[in-house]
């Protein structure tokens, strides 16, 4: 889904601003959505990625042709050195979520999620910044006249890094510190401004996992659907395993994201047998 998004707010830039390029910071899976939207529409692309980033996500994003700056040993070191490489070169930032294009590409999902199940009661979607939720619980609600129908949206965060609900009860988004946690992928300190908007008012209900949930869910998805996932993208099987969410109907739970060092995803099963 990050291609999507990141596709659709690169497709959307003027000449002049192609010209200057794009500038990102990731830990992986938006990087690599920015550098193979970039090389599809001939855009130059730097992204800056953290000291210590997973290989596979490092060498896929130098694959796709971006230019990769590893700076910082947290997200937050390599976003400012992303915005101060902006602020020099005038190339244009691509967010990862706080963004109505970014966001609106993300949520495309939600048509094929309607094309797949047309009945479906329940959406179950991973929860970082929030722009995916937001895409997706944007969609379902515009929709809602048309399919006579209210779909419930979950979202589910990792304990440690669970921004979300504090910051509903607070009615604004907050900046916590986060702990660490298998799910990388979705350890944002901070809800996007846009994107908590939506989420508090179309998302019906947001539950948090912990990484003993999260790494069950990993072996139950290698085991018995063979698939492999990174643990960001399993916290909504996790969520269900768990019993943190009740379903009574035809229920979808997003699995995104397959970027898992394999030597992390060793001590994930691990953990997840013990």
């Amino acid at each position: 889904y990050k291609v999507r998004g990141a596709y659709n707010r690169l497709a959307r830039l003027s000449e002049e601003e192609r010209a200057r390029g794009v500038v990102a910071a990731s830990a992986g899976n938006h990087a690599q959505g920015v550098a193979l939207a970039a090389r599809e529409l001939g855009i130059r692309a730097t992204i800056f990625m953290p000291i210590g980033v997973a290989l596979p996500k490092l060498q896929a994003t130098r694959d796709y042709g971006a230019e990769v700056v590893l700076h910082g040993h947290v997200v937050d070191e390599t976003l400012q050195a992303a915005a101060e490489f902006a602020e020099r070169t005038g190339a244009v930032i691509i967010p990862p979520f706080d963004h109505p294009d970014v966001v609106a590409g993300q949520g495309g999902l939600a048509f094929e999620i309607l094309e797949q199940v047309p009945d479906v009661t329940d959406v179950i979607v991973p929860i970082g910044g929030g722009g995916l939720i937001a895409g997706i619980a944007s969609a379902f609600a515009q929709l809602e006249p048309e399919l006579g129908r209210r779909v419930r949206i979950v979202g589910v965060q990792a304990a440690n890094a669970a921004a979300y609900p504090p910051s509903l009860e607070a009615g604004e988004p907050l900046a916590i510190a986060t702990g660490p946690t298998i799910a990388d992928g979705i350890a944002v300190g901070r809800p996007g401004a846009l994107n908590f908007s939506i989420v508090r008012a179309a998302v019906d209900e947001v539950v948090t996992v912990g990484d003993d949930d999260t790494a069950r869910a990993l072996v139950v998805l290698l085991e018995r659907a063979k698939l492999v996932v990174e643990p960001a993208g399993a916290v909504g099987v996790a969520a269900v395993l768990a019993d943190k969410v009740t379903v009574s109907g035809p229920t979808v739970i997003l699995l995104s994201g397959g970027n898992i060092d394999p030597m992390v995803m060793e001590r994930v099963i691990s953990r997840g047998l013990a």
